[in-house]
């Protein structure tokens, strides 16, 4: 499955020679390091970006599925936090948030001798609203996925047939994207929201968002989960454990978990300001 593609990213890899890649520990970052590994040995390290808005919990994932690999890992640290023009969120905020990544990635990998910084981009990517993809591109990044046409679905379907155990491992992007645009982002609101997540995870509710708005929580999971959570879960506890993290209201989206949600507000305006 997806063999010709899979052969496709052995051949980048293959021409680049070394490469270090941006692995976040998600589904996406975890394949490119594979392939990269598998390609090219020793000569491709994995680096993960360590920050408040990256769960210790997702840190731990990335770091045992890089030592099933075998891939050298490296820890940096990222100091998004420090710039305002991020943590104000504005609608462009991952740029600035890919911005320190790479600038912190670049010399890096200048400095080990590695001519090239990977990241786990796929071809779906490509069709959202990500400025940061524009952020790493800027900086000479390269996308094997998305150079490949490699879909979401086939990100998995490739990791599947690989072997990889976490090729169903749920989306789990920054924890700056559950809050809307121009609500200021401290480390407190990411720990908070962070720490809601992993407490509904662990009851078993694998995929799903808190988002934050203010002090207010709304829980997103898929369609077709609702009925069983509000039947199967106990309301009273959830409600007083996000209390206790900080939340006053705690909703339940009832449209259901849709990725990008938030990024609406951005169709929205530019609908009004099309009609003038």
């Amino acid at each position: 499955m997806g063999s010709e593609k899979i052969e496709q990213l052995k051949t980048i890899f293959l021409q680049m020679e070394q490469a270090l890649i941006a692995y976040s520990g998600g589904v996406d970052s975890t394949l490119v390091a594979k392939i990269a590994y598998d390609v090219l040995g020793k000569k491709a390290l994995a680096v993960t970006a360590v920050s408040p808005s990256l769960l210790p919990e997702e840190l731990e994932d990335a770091k045992i599925q890089a030592a099933t690999i075998g891939i050298p890992h490296q820890i940096v640290e990222t100091q998004e936090m420090e710039n305002p023009n991020y943590t104000s969120n504005p609608v462009n905020r991952c740029y600035f948030c890919k911005s320190e990544l790479h600038d912190t990635l670049k010399p890096l990998a200048k400095k080990l001798g590695y001519p090239y910084v990977v990241d786990g981009v796929n071809a779906d990517d490509l069709k959202d609203y990500r400025p940061g993809i524009q952020a790493a591109k800027e900086r000479g990044a390269r996308s094997p996925l998305a150079e490949v046409g490699v879909s979401k679905l086939e990100v998995r379907q490739i990791s599947q047939s690989l072997g990889l155990d976490w090729w169903d491992k749920p989306a789990q992007p920054c924890l700056s994207s559950r809050f809307p645009y121009g609500e200021e982002i401290t480390v407190a609101k990411l720990q908070r929201v962070g720490r809601a997540e992993i407490y509904l995870r662990k009851l078993g509710w694998g995929n799903l968002r808190v988002r934050s708005q203010e002090d207010t929580a709304r829980i997103e999971l898929p369609p077709e989960k609702i009925k069983d959570f509000i039947l199967s879960i106990d309301l009273d506890s959830v409600v007083s454990t996000f209390q206790e993290l900080g939340f006053i209201y705690v909703t339940l989206d009832l449209e259901g978990y849709r990725s990008g949600k938030l990024n609406r507000v951005l169709n929205k305006e530019s609908l009004v300001m099309g009609n003038g």
